[in-house]
């Protein structure tokens, strides 16, 4: 395994420092997991129904965040990586209709254990491929070594309907099935 210094700063994913790092990233994924599935209860008995009806929670592959760093610009620092990537953590609720998708982002905007850094509203401007959703980056308090570190986790809000078109663009223009077909 190769050792980067934290002098260079050079981002290597099978690096001890890239590991822990990720490490830290699943400990904010956690905290706002929990967060959310105490929000989705508490609003199930407010309103005798699920407002979330499903929970899916990840972190991005190495792999993943080398390339979308590469497509961006970004220099392959560690620095770089935990300013501009926004998803390496990311949580994604499916609600059962698009007023259900604002009521829950209403609420997740109003807890004080998360701080709102940026709002994306691709429901209300979908994108050009037809994806829509409510993007929220947030930082949550991650305590290493008794000092307070705020790291970013990204919630995507979406209803099934939107939920299904995003897994066909993705496969599509993601994974490359578009690539493979032969028209």
């Amino acid at each position: 395994m190769k050792r980067c210094t934290l002098r260079e700063q050079e981002l290597c994913v099978n690096d001890v420092i890239f590991e822990k790092l990720m490490i830290v990233y699943t400990i904010a994924l956690t905290k706002v997991n929990n967060i959310i599935e105490e929000l989705s209860e508490k609003m199930k008995n407010e309103n005798s129904y699920n407002i979330v009806t499903e929970i899916s929670s990840r972190i991005k592959k190495p792999d993943s965040i080398i390339e979308k760093m590469i497509k961006k610009g970004y220099d392959l620092t560690y620095q770089s990586l935990v300013e501009n990537i926004n998803d390496i953590a990311g949580i994604r609720l499916v609600c059962m209709s698009e007023q259900d998708v604002y009521r829950i982002v209403e609420k997740i905007e109003k807890i004080k254990e998360i701080k709102i850094l940026n709002r994306k509203d691709y429901i209300k401007i979908p994108k050009e491929s037809g994806y829509s959703a409510y993007h929220i980056i947030v930082e949550v308090p991650i305590y290493l070594d008794n000092k307070k570190n705020w790291i970013k986790v990204e919630i995507q809000v979406r209803t099934y309907e939107m939920d299904s078109w995003a897994n066909l663009e993705h496969e599509v223009n993601y994974k490359g099935i578009a690539k493979a077909v032969d028209y």
